[in-house]
């Protein structure tokens, strides 16, 4: 069957079924702020952040114990160093935010950034070929990063949700699932919106319970936090971390 003919069909049954059923799947449990700080991804991709601002990202996550820092791919090598040993893995975003590289670029950064000690991508998928409908191109887009990837680092990739409508968001995370990425992920939180309950919850279904689910984009407060998680996100990908963690007031910021 011709790819784009097995994408329309897997995405008719799994709007059939999530329209009938519309449950979210919990497939992580957070009993104590701790436990969320255990699936938080530090986030700092700000174009002018410093190498003073990286440091002070590692050295919170490793206090605070958070999943990873995600970083942009300039400052893998610097995070992987100041993260040995600590338990805290080096995530950096490949095509970021727009997407629309060509995936040779994508691939080669992917390889460059394991090369320099990343353990997680987050690779931003081809926005503008998923929007036109092929499918062929998104995944082999995403097969490249994760064959590259392959034994070395975990795949997410990144939606870009606000830009979509259901149907793209469905096909998209079946495309996903397809090529072997470990995630499926909301947004870059570089553009017109970030996570929602929905789009998490929709994101679960398509993919099932043991694909991984990041919501990242506008997660700033320990109660939306906690709603993503029941909504079926295993990872939450944001700059306020430590607020989230602590319960304290939100912060402002594009992650």
């Amino acid at each position: 069957m011709e790819l784009d003919k097995l994408i329309d069909r897997i995405a008719e049954e799994v709007y059939r079924k999530i329209s009938k059923e519309n449950n979210g799947v919990n497939t992580v449990q957070v009993s104590n702020n701790s436990d969320l700080a255990s699936i938080i991804d530090h986030t700092l991709l700000k174009p002018e952040a410093t190498e003073s601002d990286i440091t002070r990202v590692c050295q919170e996550a490793i206090e605070y114990k958070f999943k990873s820092v995600c970083i942009n791919t300039h400052y893998v090598s610097l995070v992987s160093r100041l993260l040995s040993g600590t338990g805290v893995a080096t995530c950096c975003v490949v095509g970021f935010p727009l997407g629309a590289s060509s995936t040779r670029a994508k691939i080669d950064e992917t390889y460059d950034a394991l090369k320099h000690g990343a353990n997680e991508i987050d690779m931003v998928i081809n926005i503008g070929a998923l929007k036109s409908g092929d499918w062929n191109t998104v995944k082999k887009d995403i097969e490249g990063v994760t064959f590259a990837s392959r034994g070395r680092a975990l795949v997410k990739v990144i939606l870009e949700t606000s830009l979509l409508n259901d149907e793209e968001k469905i096909k998209a995370c079946t495309i996903a699932k397809m090529a072997k990425a470990d995630f499926v992920k909301t947004s870059t939180g570089f553009n017109t919106g970030g996570a929602t309950i929905e789009d998490v919850k929709l994101m679960r279904e398509v993919v099932g319970p043991k694909m991984g689910v990041k919501a990242s984009g506008g997660v700033r407060d320990t109660k939306t936090a906690r709603a993503m998680v029941a909504a079926g996100a295993t990872r939450i990908g944001t700059s306020s971390g430590i607020n989230i963690v602590k319960g304290s007031k939100p912060s402002t910021g594009t992650y």
